[in-house]
C-alpha cells in the first residue's frame, strides 16, 4: 500500500454573481423586531474594487459602452449585462450615446447585429448635444464632464486618451471574459 499524493487545485472557478441573488434584488426584508431596513450587501464589496475616490460611486455603476466593445462582445459570444456583473460583482447599468448608434448605423450590415443589442431596451440612452458622430470624441468628453462613468472599450488609442483622465476606469473585452483596469494615476484623497 502506498501513499497517495494530494494534488492542489488549479482551475478553481471564481465566485460569480448569480442573476437570481438576492443582493441584486431591491426587496425589504424585516428584522425579528419587525423593522424594516434595505439589504446593502454589495455596496460593502465593491467599494473595495473600485473605491469612491475613483469617482464611480456606489452601485449601480454607470457603464459607457464603445462600438468595438459591442463587437468583440458578440465576438467572444458572451451577453453583456450578466458578464459585466460578473466582472463588477454589482448591477451595472450599460449607457450608450447618439454617437455610438450613429457609428454602429454608418458600418451597415456586418455589424447589424451588434446594433441590435445597442438598441436593447436595457441600455440607458444619453443624447448628444455637440457637432459630428466621433464617437470616441463624445465618450472622452462625457467622462471628463461627469467622472461617474466606467468606459467600456477594445480600441487601443481611446483607452490611451481615457487613462489620461484621473479616476476613469476602463472596462475591456480580454481572454472570453471582461476585464476591469484600474488607473494607478488616481488622485488620492
Amino acid at each position: 500500500m502506498g501513499v497517495q499524493k494530494k494534488s492542489r487545485k488549479f482551475a478553481q472557478a471564481k465566485r460569480a454573481i448569480s442573476l437570481r441573488d438576492n443582493r441584486l434584488k431591491e426587496s425589504e426584508k424585516t428584522d425579528k423586531k419587525g423593522k424594516t431596513g434595505k439589504d446593502d450587501v454589495t455596496a460593502g464589496s465593491i467599494v473595495a474594487f473600485l473605491p469612491i475616490q475613483h469617482g464611480s460611486g456606489p452601485p449601480p455603476y454607470s457603464v459607457l459602452v464603445d462600438t468595438n466593445f459591442i463587437s468583440h462582445t458578440i465576438q467572444h459570444k458572451l451577453e453583456v449585462i450578466p458578464t459585466m456583473m460578473d466582472c463588477l460583482y454589482a448591477k451595472c447599468i450599460p449607457v450608450i450615446t447618439d454617437c455610438v448608434l450613429a457609428e454602429l448605423e454608418k458600418l451597415g450590415q456586418k455589424y447589424r447585429l451588434a446594433l441590435r443589442v445597442a438598441k436593447d431596451p436595457r441600455f440607458e440612452r444619453i443624447r448628444c448635444d455637440h457637432k459630428g458622430t466621433y464617437a470616441d470624441d463624445c465618450l472622452v468628453d462625457r467622462v471628463i464632464k461627469h467622472r461617474v462613468y466606467i468606459v467600456a472599450t477594445n480600441d487601443r488609442d481611446l483607452k490611451r486618451r481615457i487613462r489620461k483622465i484621473p479616476g476613469a476606469p476602463i472596462m475591456s473585452v480580454a481572454r472570453g471574459k471582461y476585464v476591469i483596469e484600474r488607473l494607478p494615476d488616481a488622485p488620492e484623497k
